[in-house]
């Protein structure tokens, strides 16, 4: 079969960079997003060709196996996942960046085709050692946020005794292992410190993410992100491939860059991300028989039907529960009604509110809610005092007042959406059930609350058949 000359392969690279680099300032916005994601699928796509026709395969019988089977498994998994389960699969992906870069750095370990002498053998053996300590942090950690957000394993922080100690031996001991098979004095270092380093930083990636809180969890996908990029480059690295350096290299730096911006929006620090701190402590909802922070005001659909059609100005703060009950496309309807009545309807997007960067942003773009009413945290919380009713639905540790006033809550210091703060805040909730941090809300027994119970995608339902019937009249 004809092969790609290596010219055309690099240019090809090239361009495929690019389309990546395009692709990511294309995601930067919610206008250009669809135009990035089709840059970034013609880049993959240019990669995958050229490398597929490159001069370095020399068999297609099991690099077409594994592109049909691989292809197949990954079309039927995605086709099968919705969005609220998009947070998992993500995560579980990136488990796989991490997987394949332990198993390159052992390949090419195992590979004696070619010797190399000095300098050039000590750095190729830095980044096998390198690649191969990421990758399994990356792959164990990423399971582990998989099973939390899956609910396969408790939000809970696993906050063991002396754990940054454990920590920091089992990260001095994966640098030892490393230092013995780069200074080994033949020229193919044994794979036994290798195997080592894979067993230490599986477990060290375990304990990482085991010891962060659930409600910190878009924070931890973030970082995850930004680790399976460093591997996928040091697997470039390893595989001398350029294109698989730059694409490691972008996703690296822009999830560090995500999970910077997310620490600085929650107030926390981005270095106890990286160690293991991030969730110190994990609140628990009251105690059974513990007087409650004051009285629940409950609210009809018909009630709240009749204060929107009386409202000038309308805020939404959608949260996780919105995306379970699939409620954003009758909500975008709700939206038209106010919206066609003259009332300013607006979303208030927080940077953590679902279980990923930008869910929010997604599951309402789907529904085709206009980009200029959906505004991010910073843009809106200085206009609920000006605001008739304050609507949250699904949402809950992104709005409790705990993380401004209540030392002790596990979310105290985390910005938050002041939706108490507008004339009339109506909850839209199944019941009292604490958030995914697992802390009371004040907000519930705040003079002005009204609670709404019921799912949310009905209860929405029922607020426009309520509205229509109204205007009808």
């Amino acid at each position: 079969m004809t092969t790609i000359p290596e010219t055309l392969v690099t240019i090809a690279y090239l361009v495929a960079g690019l389309l990546f680099i395009f692709s990511l300032g294309g995601l930067s916005a919610q206008e250009s997003a669809r135009r990035g994601n089709v840059f970034g699928m013609v880049g993959m796509l240019i990669a995958v060709l050229v490398t597929t026709f490159g001069p370095r395969v020399t068999s297609y019988t099991v690099l077409t196996g594994a592109l049909v089977t691989g292809g197949a498994i990954g079309a039927a998994l995605a086709s099968r996942v919705g969005m609220t389960s998009m947070p998992q699969m993500v995560a579980i992906l990136h488990s796989f960046v991490g997987a394949a870069a332990v198993l390159v750095g052992l390949a090419t370990a195992l590979d004696h085709s070619v010797r190399l002498y000095g300098a050039e053998a000590t750095i190729h053996e830095v980044e096998i050692a390198l690649g191969i300590f990421v990758g399994a942090i990356t792959f164990t950690g990423s399971v582990v946020a998989y099973g939390k957000l899956q609910g396969l394993i408790g939000s809970k922080p696993l906050l063991l005794p002396g754990r940054h100690l454990i920590n920091l031996i089992a990260f001095l001991g994966c640098l030892y292992l490393g230092f013995l098979f780069i200074t080994y004095g033949d020229y193919f270092p044994p794979l036994w410190p290798l195997l080592a380093i894979t067993g230490v930083a599986c477990l060290l990636g375990i304990l990482l993410v085991m010891a962060i809180g659930g409600a910190d969890m878009p924070v931890v996908v973030s970082m995850l992100n930004s680790y399976s990029g460093w591997a996928a480059a040091a697997a470039g690295f390893m595989l001398e491939n350029d294109l698989l350096i730059i694409t490691g290299a972008l996703v690296g730096s822009s999830g560090a860059i995500l999970s910077y911006i997310m620490c600085r929006a929650m107030n926390r620090s981005f270095l106890s991300v990286i160690l293991g701190g991030f969730g110190a402590e994990e609140g628990a909802a009251p105690a059974a028989g513990a007087q409650p922070a004051g009285e629940v005001k409950s609210i009809t659909a018909e009630e709240t039907a009749e204060l929107l059609r009386e409202a000038k100005s309308v805020i939404v703060v959608p949260g996780y529960g919105l995306a379970v009950a699939q409620a954003q496309h009758p909500l975008y309807e709700l939206t038209q009604i106010l919206r066609d009545r003259g009332v300013e309807v607006r979303f208030a997007i927080h940077p953590v509110a679902g279980r990923l960067p930008g869910h929010m942003n997604v599951l309402l773009a789907e529904a085709r809610v206009p980009y200029d009413i959906v505004f991010e945290m910073e843009e809106v919380n200085e206009d609920f005092p000006d605001t008739d009713v304050a609507i949250v639905i699904g949402a809950n540790d992104i709005v409790n007042p705990g993380a401004l006033d209540d030392p002790s809550s596990p979310i105290y210091g985390m910005p938050i959406l002041e939706v108490w703060k507008a004339k009339t805040c109506i909850v839209s909730k199944r019941g009292m059930a604490s958030g995914y941090a697992g802390v009371d809300n004040p907000l519930f027994y705040k003079q002005n609350t009204r609670m709404l119970f019921g799912d949310a995608k009905q209860t929405v339902v029922k607020l426009i058949a309520e509205l229509k019937t109204a205007l009808s009249h």
